[in-house]
């Protein structure tokens, strides 16, 4: 299996550096906090689809290069000044970055450290916890370019907040600060900075000791229940339900249960 490492030129690769079988990717392109371009995309989708299939990784943590003020500012806005519709259309083709996130089979993190705006926003979003620094910028400005969100925005943000909620940001193109990006539910909780990383990886830490079966079908199941209706999405949380039956570590955390001691998974 391929394995993450750090070959990239505007990204960074930890692994194991705050708690074992924990990854951190940081977007660094500090000249423009962190705004995404064609290859920070491309690497990212790279290093997720390695961080996947490395049996040393169980969670990716996301985040921007330190001392940018920024997760990431948004898309590099260079990239659209000369595109027309058939190249933006080329240019959007999925699967891109966030549903590559979206789809991870490992539990993604994004751990927002400062600005978070537009096609970064939108990133945040496509993870599967967001835990913001107190003090960070959050918010789709699209609508000041004469645009709209367009890397899952209108979708994922009324999911999050509601659909007023959505509106009003959208609509305004206004930035909220993360504590009132928290009280909307854009974000799952808010830290100072010398509790950021405390927080951030002691939870992903905690996700990291379980089974890696469990972890994917968790996701799975709690994606299925803004996308199916509820019948639908309870028939398929059983048959996920079901399937962990079969594995290895089904029987190693049921043994470890009654033996009073901690399990050990091996994601088979």
């Amino acid at each position: 299996m391929s394995e993450l490492t750090d070959e990239y030129e505007l990204l960074s690769v930890e692994i194991g550096e705050h708690t074992e079988r924990v990854a951190t990717v940081a977007i660094k392109r500090p000249d423009v906090r962190n705004a995404l371009n064609d290859q920070v995309r491309t690497e990212l989708k790279d290093a997720v689809a390695a961080a996947e299939s490395d049996d040393n990784v169980r969670v990716l943590v996301l985040t921007g290069g330190e001392g940018t003020g920024a997760f990431v500012a948004g898309a590099d806005v260079t990239e659209f000044k000369d595109r027309g519709v058939v190249e933006q259309r080329n240019a959007s083709k999925r699967p891109r970055i966030y549903e590559a996130i979206d789809n991870a089979s490992i539990p993604v993190i994004a751990r927002i450290n400062g600005h978070t705006l537009g096609g970064g926003c939108e990133l945040a979003m496509a993870c599967d916890v967001r835990i913001a620094k107190t003090g960070s910028k959050l918010g789709q400005p699209e609508i000041n370019l004469g645009l709209i969100p367009g890397g899952g925005g209108t979708q994922r943000l009324p999911r999050l907040v509601g659909e007023g909620q959505a509106m009003k940001l959208i609509l305004s193109g206004e930035l909220i600060d993360a504590t009132e990006a928290d009280e909307i539910g854009l974000v799952d909780e808010v830290h100072d900075e010398d509790e950021l990383d405390a927080r951030v990886y002691d939870l992903a830490e905690s996700m990291a000791t379980k089974s890696p079966i469990a972890l994917e079908f968790v996701k799975k199941g709690v994606k299925a229940s803004s996308r199916m209706g509820l019948e639908e999405g309870l028939e398929y949380e059983a048959e996920l339900f079901v399937q962990l039956f079969a594995t290895e570590d089904k029987d190693e955390g049921i043994d470890a249960f009654l033996e009073s001691r901690s399990p050990e998974f091996t994601g088979k």
